[in-house]
């Protein structure tokens, strides 16, 4: 009976901790990458959104991401971050588009 109550109690253990890992698989979605800007396209001054295409200088490949937070915004609005800045970015994908979460330049900013 003590083996029984044993292996019932370390199924329930592991159990627990496929649950608990599960949200972990969600947070893998979201991607890094460095690269430089070849576009950026705001809609108006009063923009809340903008669209970023950057050069992933790993792979070449042209990534274009949605930024939607203030901080970014404005900086592409008084030419702080423009067209061939490096930057530094994660991003995750959301109804099959790319939502910036973050966007630094490499050198600040």
């Amino acid at each position: 009976m003590r083996k029984v109550s044993g292996i019932v109690l370390l199924l329930l253990i592991a159990a627990a901790t496929a649950a608990m890992l599960g949200p972990v698989q969600a947070l893998a979605d979201e991607i890094k990458m460095v690269g430089a800007i070849t576009k950026i396209e705001i809609s108006g001054q009063d923009a809340t959104t903008a669209t970023a295409t950057l050069k992933d200088n790993k792979t070449g490949e042209l990534v274009t991401v949605i930024v939607n937070d203030d901080l970014t915004l404005d900086k592409f609005k008084d030419h702080r971050i423009v067209v061939d800045d490096e930057i530094r970015l994660k991003y995750e994908v959301k109804d099959g588009k790319n939502v910036s979460k973050y966007f630094r330049k490499t050198a600040g900013c």
